[in-house]
């Protein structure tokens, strides 16, 4: 964070425009749509969470039946625990945009994030259909990231493009979320494009790979959302990516790279917070159990609440992976660093431990805790940011 914003690239075969339908709030942009050329192709994941929103379900079953021509977004309502009328509500958004641009209802895939147990005002939604529609262009990114956002302070695109045989693909995506995000698929949007001609099989494992490494990692309060969708989608107009071999490498290095920028600006724009928090895990005996101990650490109140403060109160991370569930820990191996700051190594404090420099480390905006197991190869990081006293106020003002 900090230094020069990086550019973002339009992707050939999408098209984005955005309108204020007065979902959320009068005059905020509110609804965003995206075209995909025809020909193109989408994966997507969606929320774990057993009360999965009336556009969820939707979405899934209109992916299933072919490839989608547009994404229809809205934000203030979710359009969660709204029973049959959530999906009625839900459809009658899809068969209203394929009416205005020509195509199937099935080609359409609704998402939306906001507030639970609202019924979706499907007149407000219909009426922004017209000027999303006229607005759409290449270059509408940084608009409909805006559009998405519900607690969000700030947009969250990334973009890369990658060197293939063929020729130069682009990647680029958006997201929101800022709260309820742990993530399994967090009040999480997340929507990737590229230009490239990739195999359905190959473009469903490029988005797996690159979700369970970034947007599954990212917890800002361990709440997992009714609404949590990521999709991937592919126009086609670029070069071919292969099913194997360097050029599948480098594509999927970049939707990897993209989906991991995505996933830190939301734990970097956490409601309230104040500090990114990157918690690396080495030394597991494999990946699950440092997952394990990173989350644990992440989402200890305790931990994030010391972070707030800048105070490198390390006793309260070495209790997080204590009760992380090893049940055969060594405490002896483990090591913690802050920053670059060893601190704890051979069951105590390191010889000559600088706190001034640990805090020094942790009054900064992005703040790293490493954390050494000892008894293996593995590891993982997991993105996090401190807990503070706006986090209580958002979320209890979060309806009024």
């Amino acid at each position: 964070m900090g230094g020069e914003e990086p550019a973002i690239h339009p992707v050939p075969g999408f098209r984005l425009g955005t309108a204020c339908a007065g979902i959320r709030k009068p005059g905020r942009a509110d609804l965003a749509v995206m075209e995909i050329a025809a020909g193109g192709s989408a994966a997507a994941v969606f929320t774990r969470n057993r009360f999965r929103a009336a556009p969820v379900r939707v979405a899934e079953r209109h992916l299933a039946e072919g490839a989608p021509r547009y994404l229809l977004v809205n934000t203030g309502v979710a359009n969660a625990g709204t029973g049959e009328r959530g999906e009625a509500d839900a459809l009658a958004c899809c068969r209203a945009l394929a009416e205005r641009a020509g195509c199937a209802p099935e080609a359409v895939v609704p998402f939306s994030t906001g507030v639970i147990g609202e019924p979706l005002p499907v007149d407000r939604v219909v009426g922004g259909l017209g000027p999303a529609l006229a607005g759409l262009s290449e270059d509408g990114w940084a608009a409909a990231a805006a559009a998405i956002q519900t607690t969000d302070t700030r947009d969250k695109v990334a973009s890369r493009q990658a060197a293939l045989s063929g020729g130069t693909c682009t990647v680029t995506g958006m997201a929101k979320g800022a709260g309820m995000i742990r993530p399994d698929m967090a009040t999480m949007l997340a929507f990737v494009a590229t230009d490239a001609a990739v195999p359905d099989a190959v473009l469903d494992t490029a988005l797996r790979r690159a979700n369970e490494r970034s947007f599954n990692r990212v917890t800002v309060d361990g709440d997992t959302s009714t609404n949590d969708a990521c999709l991937l989608a592919a126009s086609g107009a670029g070069p071919a990516v292969p099913a194997a071999g360097a050029d599948l490498e480098r594509f999927q290095a970049a939707v990897e790279a993209v989906c991991i920028d995505l996933a830190r600006a939301i734990a970097a724009d956490g409601e309230g917070a104040t500090r990114l928090v990157d918690v690396a895990v080495q030394g597991a005996r494999d990946t699950a159990e440092a997952e394990r101990v990173a989350f644990t650490v992440a989402e200890s109140p305790l931990v994030k609440t010391a972070l707030a403060a800048g105070d490198p109160n390390w006793g309260r991370i070495l209790a997080a992976v204590g009760r992380a569930g090893i049940a055969d820990l060594d405490v002896a191996g483990v090591r913690l660093a802050l920053g670059e700051q060893a601190v704890v190594a051979d069951g105590g404090v390191v010889p000559g431990y600088d706190e001034a420099a640990a805090a020094a480390h942790l009054a900064g905006h992005e703040v790293r805790i490493g954390i050494d197991l000892g008894r293996g190869e593995a590891g993982a990081t997991v993105w996090t940011c401190d807990l503070t006293a706006e986090y209580v106020r958002i979320n209890a003002e979060y309806r009024t």
